[in-house]
């Protein structure tokens, strides 16, 4: 009997080993030897730092190795470009990038794919067609938020009234579709006017602000404004303070750094469309290790936004989407 029972400990022990061996390799062999590019549209924008945070985790969770790189400036074409090549020529086994041009990133894009090197595209849009020049899209619905943002806008000023955009930049496919969206959305009240929508706030906060300073007779004209980021938001914020016109404008914004919570706990910002970047993050590079394991994906994958205002900003749905649980 002392040996039947030796005999099956015995082989419980050696099942027991053989089956860690075999999920030590499925996880080695699944995850650890994959090494994934995320490349941002650029690193100093709170919205980069939490797309960062989600990609990380997902890789840890994963057991992918995740390197983040990408242009400081949301500008810079050039440089983003290098990046992607650099990893091409890496041979990593996966690039996971939100093209700051919609038109420009394609070639690259095209050129890893030639080189075996799967794509995810994020948060911005590409000019190529998902399921053939990248696997999938993973972004907020920007022309839905932006029409968000529109009703809104238009809900605060009561169908009436003299509204200014500032648009982001050229070539930005994510804001482009915002702006589409609110400006469809403003079309919708003929007693709504859009007194501008010509201008372009640039990469930069300051590069906002100033553009924002240059508008300036138009801000005193109007009763509402735009703003489709969190540069363009954060710079348009900070004109509007120094002018004395924080609060006295019906403002909407897009993102939700804790400079524009605070600006709109203070009353000096009235909307925010808030994305969920640590969502986006994360959701891209699970969506990325599914393509290398042979898994298929949605070609367009929404991660969602939602309208924060003061009075909802400690609701549990608000509070989840902005990770402040």
């Amino acid at each position: 009997m002392r040996t039947a029972r030796m005999l099956a400990l015995a082989v419980l022990i050696s099942c027991f080993t053989i089956t860690t061996f075999f999920v030590h390799h499925a996880r080695a062999e699944d995850g650890k030897k994959y090494t994934i590019a995320v490349i941002p549209k650029g690193t100093t924008h709170v919205f980069w730092k939490s797309v960062e945070a989600g990609a990380k985790q997902a890789g840890s969770e994963l057991g992918v190795n995740i390197i983040w790189k990408g242009p400081l400036k949301e500008d810079d074409r050039s440089q983003q470009i290098g990046v992607v090549q650099g990893f091409v020529g890496d041979k990593v086994d996966g690039i996971v990038l939100a093209p700051l041009d919609a038109t420009a990133l394609l070639g690259p894009v095209r050129s890893a794919k030639a080189s075996k090197i799967p794509v995810v595209i994020f948060d911005s849009a590409l000019n190529g067609k998902a399921g053939q020049d990248f696997i999938s899209l993973v972004a907020t619905d920007n022309k839905k938020g932006g029409t968000i943002a529109g009703e809104e806008l238009a809900r605060l000023l009561g169908g009436k009234g003299k509204v200014v955009l500032l648009r982001y930049g050229v070539g930005s496919a994510s804001t482009e579709a915002r702006e589409a969206g609110f400006l469809e959305a403003i079309a919708k009240h003929s007693d709504i006017q859009v007194i501008e929508k010509d201008h372009y706030a640039g990469a930069t906060v300051g590069e906002a602000q100033r553009m924002s300073e240059n508008l300036l007779d138009k801000l005193r004209d109007c009763d509402g404004v735009f703003t489709p980021n969190e540069s363009s938001t954060q710079g348009m914020l900070n004109t509007l303070k120094k002018n004395d016109l924080a609060g006295k404008k019906k403002f909407v914004g897009f993102d939700t750094s804790a400079s524009l919570l605070d600006a709109l706990q203070n009353n000096d910002i009235q909307g925010l469309v808030a994305q969920n970047p640590r969502n986006m993050g994360y959701t891209a590079v699970v969506t990325m290790v599914k393509h290398l394991k042979g898994e298929k994906s949605p070609e367009t994958i929404d991660t969602g936004c939602a309208l924060v205002t003061k009075a909802n900003l400690d609701s549990p749905e608000i509070k989840k989407l902005l990770g402040r649980e």
